[in-house]
């Protein structure tokens, strides 16, 4: 039987309400197939919630701002359908690091979401090339987004502009995971029975393929210290990688 760990209080658990909903607009839309909301993801220090919205597009939400609409307007928060939109390559030129609201359209259904930050004393691994598309004495917030027809882009946070276009996979991205140690180490997880190791301060070279499993790979995450990744796919199987030298 499953228990929680010591510190997770129980009582508080069961007391736990609902604050708040986030709805997606009807309107350009008007079929329901297509609409369905899949991922959501919180930036590393919860300034910013991502979710998908459907019809390829996600919202990214100063959360902050959204806690003070549920406060001033109820548990509905209906997305206003007058927001910014930001085509898929355009930028708003919006002053950088200031929490605003974008609406993004991936080109296709978004199956997975992840958030990553940077370090600045976190070079990249790649030591040969001058010029890279980030720069390391500065701190960024990157949401990675994985599609239907297996691309993953890379976008700005602040500004919601495409910053890569990963293309290597070949079936649906299913999952997408940052080392939590601040180098931009990014893996993806894939229909096509393959995981991806990405270097995203490296113009978002893939390092490695890692083919462990038989079938489908739903999910993978980083331990702690971002030296092991572990997956799980339709094969009812765990694969446990040990990364720390490799990378």
């Amino acid at each position: 039987m499953a228990s929680f760990p010591p510190r997770v209080n129980e009582k508080e658990i069961v007391r736990s309400r609902t604050i708040g909903e986030l709805l997606a607009p009807a309107a350009p839309f008007d079929k329901k197939c297509g609409r369905e909301n899949w991922t959501v993801a919180f930036a590393p220090d919860g300034s910013y919630f991502a979710w998908s919205q459907g019809h390829r597009t996600v919202k990214l939400v100063p959360w902050s701002q959204c806690l003070k609409n549920f406060l001033l307007h109820g548990t509905k928060n209906i997305t206003n359908s007058s927001s910014l939109r930001l085509s898929r390559q355009n930028s708003d030129g919006a002053q950088k690091n200031k929490p605003r609201e974008h609406i993004i359209d991936c080109g296709d259904i978004v199956w997975s979401l992840a958030f990553g930050s940077s370090v600045p004393e976190k070079q990249s691994r790649c030591v040969n090339i001058e010029w890279h598309r980030f720069r390391f004495g500065q701190d960024q917030l990157l949401l990675a987004t994985g599609l239907n027809n297996g691309r993953i882009k890379i976008w700005d946070v602040y500004t919601g502009k495409l910053l890569l276009n990963l293309v290597d996979h070949t079936e649906v991205v299913r999952d997408l995971t940052f080392a939590p140690d601040g180098s931009l180490i990014l893996v993806s997880a894939s229909r096509d029975k393959t995981l991806r190791v990405w270097d995203l301060k490296d113009d978002g070279n893939m390092m490695k393929v890692l083919r462990g499993h038989q079938n489908w790979v739903y999910s993978c995450v980083f331990s702690p210290d971002s030296s092991m990744l572990c997956s799980v796919g339709a094969n009812k199987a765990v694969c446990v990688e040990v990364l720390v030298h490799s990378l």
